[in-house]
């Protein structure tokens, strides 16, 4: 009995001798963990897996990766993804524009400033907004005038409406149509050597079933430089 009492008194004491962990100790453990596994997530998330991503993306689509940027003469002059505004005669035009920019004269406030590539976005207008449809009878008046169109000449969509990101760097077949006899008179070529480049530049159905034919204007104009290059004050 005096042995298993001596034994018991000893396991007390050596039990009593070890601190027990108190609400602090445990909140820094639980700090600790978190901190550790933020840091790997950050680790693999954050430089692991964005440096994976580009380096094979450099290897297998050096062009998509770099922005599919389009040169000329060595000067980067546009992308393949992002419109440009045409204004001249001596151009085939884009749709229309509704993305905004920064007002230099009223901080804060947008003004409208067609293909702005730092602000994608359209009007959001529905289809009854009467806003919309004004500005889209406007639009179909300009079309045919600047076009030489007769009244009863019917406009394509495409060349009044705006499009979701307000950077579409296609226009259809049938609007680019509508514009060779102005541009190759602006040019001085004949309307079938404008025809022609029209064709080289128009790009099929995706997977031949999605969308329609379609036509990139800033390749298109590019090319139209190269046929029958134009004077500084005719590109404006």
């Amino acid at each position: 009995m005096t042995s298993s009492s001596s034994l018991r008194a000893t396991a007390q004491a050596a039990r009593s001798a070890i601190p027990s962990e108190g609400p602090a100790a445990s909140l820094w453990q639980l700090v600790g963990s978190s901190a550790r596994a933020a840091l790997l997530v950050m680790l693999i998330a954050g430089v692991a897996y964005p440096l994976l991503t580009t380096g094979v993306a450099q290897i297998l689509f050096p062009h998509a990766a770099n922005g599919s940027l389009i040169e000329r003469d060595g000067q980067r002059v546009g992308s393949v993804l992002i419109g440009q505004q045409f204004a001249s005669d001596a151009y085939f035009q884009g749709r229309p524009s509704a993305t905004l920019g920064a007002d230099p004269a009223q901080p804060g406030a947008s003004v409208p400033a067609p293909y702005n590539a730092g602000a994608s976005g359209a009007s959001n207008q529905g289809a009854t907004h009467q806003g919309l449809a004004e500005v889209v009878a406007q639009r179909v008046d300009q079309y045919r005038a600047v076009n030489g169109l007769a009244a009863q000449v019917a406009v394509p969509v495409d060349a009044v409406t705006a499009s979701a990101s307000g950077l579409d760097p296609h226009i259809s077949l049938a609007n680019a149509q509508l514009q060779v006899a102005r541009v190759a008179k602006a040019r001085g070529l004949l309307p079938d050597q404008v025809q022609q480049l029209v064709q080289d530049h128009t790009r099929p159905r995706t997977l031949f079933l999605l969308g329609e034919p379609r036509v990139h204007v800033l390749q298109l104009n590019l090319a139209l430089d190269a046929a029958a290059p134009t004077t500084a004050a005719n590109k404006e």
